[in-house]
């Protein structure tokens, strides 16, 4: 993260808070069940299996599925997109919300919020270098364990600031996570719409933000 300018880390930032936003949706309405966090969804996969329950056998197995699915596409479509790999890959984001978006409309809540996980894992495929994802969107747990590092290295004389940049990536998804919390208060589900409307922005930002991949 550290190798990234500002541009590019405040690209990064405004999509963490974009996954939180997806994320709190997602939960919110799954009952306890993660779009993009797919650690605690394979907690809670090992957890159905021990209880037999098939529902949340099933639900858990499709969400952890679709997020593969959509690393996958989202690696695909900045492939193909070469010189703008990065808003390749923000333009499929913004197509499967919008597709998310859609199949609530027609009542299909469970399938929008199945979709929105294959958003996240595409998200995370906007970051890369040599193949690795340089900066996780949708998780912290990675993010957090730098952040103390850098924090560690501060006290043992280091610089003492590089732990903020980590800092203000959670603190995105925390904002994020906020904002979704309310909106699902609100207007429930149709608040994807309002992450169709962030990524249609973020993909034009990266269109015209020079690539450092």
């Amino acid at each position: 993260m550290l190798r990234y300018d500002r541009p590019a880390i405040g690209l990064a930032i405004g999509l963490s808070g974009l996954a939180g936003f997806v994320d709190a949706l997602g939960f919110l309405n799954l009952g306890g069940f993660f779009v993009s966090f797919m650690t605690g969804n394979t907690t809670r996969l090992g957890i159905e299996l021990v209880e037999r329950r098939i529902d949340g056998i099933a639900l858990a197995a499709m969400i952890i599925t679709l997020f593969v699915l959509g690393v996958v596409c989202g690696s695909l479509a900045g492939h193909f997109g070469r010189q703008q790999r990065q808003a390749a890959v923000l333009a499929f984001v913004t197509l499967a919300l919008t597709l998310s978006a859609g199949l609530d409309t027609t009542g299909q809540s469970v399938a929008a919020a199945g979709i929105l996980a294959l958003a996240m894992g595409a998200e995370n495929a906007v970051f890369q270098r040599d193949g690795e994802v340089t900066i996780g969107l949708t998780y912290m747990t990675g993010t957090l364990v730098k952040m103390g590092q850098r924090i560690a290295g501060a006290l043992l004389g280091g610089p003492k600031l590089a732990f903020l940049r980590h800092f203000v990536l959670w603190l995105s998804l925390l904002g994020g996570a906020l904002l979704g919390a309310f909106a699902h208060g609100q207007v429930g589900l149709y608040s994807i719409w309002l992450a169709v409307a962030a990524a249609g922005f973020f993909t034009f930002i990266a269109l015209v933000m020079p690539s450092q991949d």
